[in-house]
């Protein structure tokens, strides 16, 4: 059976921001001649797919970002300033982003237009495609019906480039020269990366060190893209300098390299600094993703019932599922939403939910969200892009208002997971979406169980092409379960600021 799915445009159409829609019809297949379909990021697909069918449609890049903060009755809890724990003031964020980054990121509005400039570059991968995943469904012998919507045709090969092209757009915009972040695994440092070499801007990039040595390609497509890249802790910061001190050998963590990174941006009034995941500015360029899946899935006349995605700081799953949970409060459909965590890194299921730092120096404001302590350093598992010590705010208040649901899943349950995905679907998923697959399969083998026809829906935020040192530790058998310590996290979480 062929894999529903929206295919990219052939560039010679009219519209270079709409994407046709086909259904994986079997009985078309035999009538159609095969087709190549260009897409604009210079790929091409053959298509052995029908170029009509009973439905037909064309879904266009969303001219908006969706802000979910106008529709919480209950609002989340203001950041406060590490020193004062006062409510922050967007002066006292002017030393880190631009002017507009700040506005959004305490804006009320409900939607936010996206300026021709980034949607121009959208189109070099967007829409991306939603895809029925019916070989996986075929393999598990489910009635569910499971889609994924997916992100690795982005130059990068991610959700990243989502934001981090507004967030380099509105730097330039403002006359900013340099851009400074941290990146785990490498796919947030390489997406600001690219979009920093659009916008004649120099990128420095602290990169957690264990993801720094496990995923050295990573950090060769930073550096093509013009990047500077270091390895976090460094020496290079006192941040850095004073963790080495304590631990010569620490794999480090992204709260680690977000201080080194942060420290940069504060001395340098030249320099802005650049966040890929947990603040609602960086949430809310996400939702292009969510935005263009409700349509896409009308299109193909269904509703999810279940909608899972992994967090590790929340950007990929907020951007999927924020969309939805905006037509939930209006009582327009009614799925569970689901967020999956590495069992090494538990902030939704085992964290507090406190004020806390948002990196392990104490520099940043302090961010009501679930933590497990600004100065945990999680196991070093291969899901890099997860190994963070919070959960963003934003996420963090949807889930204590009772809008989602979370859990938790071993590395090696996921990688079993990413090989039947990658052995029935084509695509080798990175290690962070193998934690939604996981719990996608979990899911489809209930439905199995209780014949219950669910439409499932997943968020696949990226190809794992240069993660596949994982893999190869996995088919090796080499790969093993890494778990949180229950002592540590009681050390981690004593020093959380008591703010009152």
């Amino acid at each position: 059976m062929a894999s529903q799915m929206l295919l990219p445009p052939n560039p010679l159409t009219k519209s270079a921001s709409a994407k046709l829609f086909f259904t994986g019809d079997d009985s078309a297949l035999k009538r159609k001649p095969k087709h190549a379909i260009r897409v604009s990021n210079g790929f091409s697909l053959r298509a052995n797919a029908a170029l009509r069918s009973n439905h037909s449609s064309s879904v266009e890049i969303p001219s908006q970002w969706y802000n979910i903060v106008a529709d919480l009755s209950v609002k989340p809890p203001p950041p406060l300033h590490p020193k004062t724990f006062e409510p922050i003031k967007p002066e006292d964020l002017a030393h880190l982003f631009p002017n507009e980054i700040i506005k959004q990121e305490a804006t009320l509005e409900r939607f936010i237009d996206i300026p021709e400039e980034v949607l121009e570059i959208y189109k070099l991968w967007r829409p991306t495609p939603l895809i029925r995943a019916k070989r996986l469904e075929k393999l598990l012998q489910t009635p569910a019906r499971i889609y994924f919507k997916y992100e690795g045709g982005s130059p990068a090969g991610s959700h990243k480039p989502n934001s981090a092209v507004p967030q380099a757009y509105y730097n330039a915009k403002e006359g900013v020269k340099n851009l400074v972040t941290e990146t785990g695994a490498g796919q947030w440092g390489s997406s600001l990366a690219f979009a920093s070499s659009l916008f004649g801007l120099n990128c420095e990039v602290w990169q957690v060190a264990n993801s720094y040595h496990q995923k050295p390609y990573r950090r060769l497509m930073m550096q093509t893209w013009g990047a500077k890249v270091h390895p976090s802790p460094s020496d290079l910061t006192e941040a850095g300098r004073r963790i080495l001190q304590v631990d010569p050998s620490s794999p480090g963590s992204l709260g680690i390299a977000i201080s080194e990174a942060v420290e940069v941006a504060a001395r340098n009034e030249d320099t802005k600094y650049c966040l890929g995941s947990v603040l609602n500015h960086v949430l809310l360029h996400q939702t292009v993703i969510g935005e263009e899946c409700i349509k896409q899935m009308e299109a193909f006349g269904e509703t999810p019932d279940v909608i899972i995605g992994c967090t590790g700081g929340g950007s990929n799953f907020a951007g999927l599922s924020f969309p939805y949970i905006r037509e939930k409060l209006k009582g327009k459909i009614n799925p569970v939403i689901r967020a999956v965590e590495p069992s090494a890194c538990p902030s939704l299921t085992k964290g507090v939910y406190a004020y806390d730092f948002g990196d392990t120096a104490g520099l940043t404001p302090l961010m009501k969200m679930h933590t497990l302590g600004h100065d945990f350093i999680p196991d070093p598992i291969h899901s890099g892009g997860l190994r963070y010590h919070g959960m963003a705010p934003l996420i963090s208040h949807v889930y204590e208002q009772g809008f989602m649901e979370a859990i938790s899943i071993p590395q090696t349950e996921c990688f079993q997971g990413a090989i039947k995905f990658a052995r029935t679907e084509g695509i080798i998923p990175a290690p962070e979406p193998t934690h939604a697959i996981a719990a996608t399969i979990r899911e489809a083998l209930r439905c199995k169980e209780t014949g219950e026809a669910k439409v499932i829906l997943m968020a696949m935020c990226g190809h794992g092409h240069f993660d596949l040192s994982s893999y190869d530790k996995y088919l090796k058998g080499e790969l093993i379960d890494l778990s949180f310590s229950e002592e540590r996290i009681r050390e981690s979480l004593s020093k959380v600021p008591h703010v009152v």
